[in-house]
């Protein structure tokens, strides 16, 4: 894929050509509920998104390992693009649409049936400017308000999740089947996966997150992704992988989504997906042929399998504690207060977690668990 100096395989004994130790296989420290910091509900009420995310051991563990993890890309220009987008997000690629191509691009979409049910006034999530993401990458929630992640720092810990996963397909596809994947292509693409996630999930005063559109049949936020990272130059083999993350090319049926998803970036980015080996001659398939860091990408965004139903589970039994051992109201459950409550919770100790309580030592040790993090007034 690059050019390089050094064989990887030495590179990647040696560990160190930035300077960087190889952290692949490191562990996080485990989440324990003792040293969760402790605040009242009126407390995590006054608190940003910014300081639940900085206040959680587990989300700055993550994004430690986040970046620890990106310095040992080997080559420099992707490793110093992937640094300047975790560190600011910005929606570059829509410089050129906000000088007045918008509207072209939204219909070309409209036309080619890659955008439907969408008004031209709320193509694209609001931002002040194209240079500058409206919030932290540390402090985004990882996905929808009622699905995984939705929390201050979510989208850091189900990044760095999905990172470790890949590394482990990596690592095991190497050992056992002689695979020699590009590392730098899987860090790369799993990282910046969901990029666009602060751009897309803005915090709302109510505490809730921004709803995302639909965009060429997936949630918009993984097309505008896919746009950045071909907009700031990365790599081909990149973006296709990444572009591979919410579907695999490994049947004509499934390959077709991220072909589409290409396209729409494509069309975003101003550029040819051809000419810029995005998509094979023809334009209806990936590069020929297919890439396996394609296939890790893929199965390592898999976090999503079980979260979302854990949120989903979760989320009725803590209704029904804050109204219990809160006080809350019904109309609070909708708010800002219930809202306060449940991000600072999950930003502290994540859905996942709370969830494992609720599994094994039922309603009474999730109450325990919610009135240690959050105590009640």
């Amino acid at each position: 894929m690059f050019d390089e100096t050094m064989d990887r395989r030495k590179f990647l004994r040696l560990g160190v050509a930035t300077g960087a130790v190889i952290v692949a296989d490191s562990a996080l420290p485990r989440l324990s509920f003792a040293e969760v910091r402790s605040v009242t509900l009126t407390e995590c009420m006054a608190m940003t998104p910014e300081q639940m995310a900085r206040s959680s051991k587990l989300v700055t563990d993550s994004w430690d390992y986040l970046q620890k993890t990106v310095a040992t890309i080997h080559n420099p220009q992707v490793r110093k693009t992937v640094f300047e987008i975790l560190a600011n997000p910005a929606p570059t690629f829509i410089e050129p649409l906000a000088s007045g191509n918008k509207r072209a691009v939204y219909d070309e979409l409209t036309t080619k049936g890659l955008l439907e049910k969408v008004a031209a006034e709320d193509f694209l999530p609001p931002v002040q400017s194209c240079k500058q993401s409206p919030q932290l990458f540390l402090s985004a929630p990882g996905s929808g308000y009622q699905s995984h992640h939705a929390y201050p720092g979510g989208v850091v810990t189900h990044t760095t999740l999905n990172l470790k996963i890949s590394l482990a397909i990596h690592d095991n596809y190497r050992e056992i089947y002689g695979y020699e994947l590009d590392r730098d292509v899987v860090i790369a693409s799993q990282v910046l996966h969901d990029l666009h996630k602060p751009w897309v999930f803005q915090w709302g005063a109510n505490g809730a997150s921004r709803t995302e559109l639909p965009l060429a049949g997936t949630g918009e936020h993984h097309p505008y992704s896919i746009a950045e990272s071909i907009h700031r130059g990365l790599p081909a083999e990149v973006c296709v992988a990444q572009a591979c993350a919410h579907n695999h090319p490994g049947s004509a049926k499934d390959e077709v989504d991220p072909v589409k998803w290409i396209k729409a970036a494509a069309i975003m980015a101003g550029v040819n997906p051809i000419a810029k080996r995005l998509l094979d001659k023809g334009g209806e398939t990936l590069p020929l042929p297919r890439r396996m860091e394609n296939f890790v990408c893929h199965l390592g965004d898999h976090d999503w399998v079980l979260t979302v139903p854990a949120v989903k589970w979760l989320l009725p039994e803590m209704q029904d504690i804050a109204v219990k051992k809160y006080g809350m109201s019904q109309k609070d459950l909708q708010g800002k207060k219930f809202n306060a409550f449940r991000n600072y919770v999950f930003s502290q100790s994540t859905a996942m977690a709370l969830y494992h309580v609720y599994s094994t030592k039922g309603k009474a040790g999730l109450t325990q668990a919610l009135t240690t993090i959050v105590t009640p007034a």
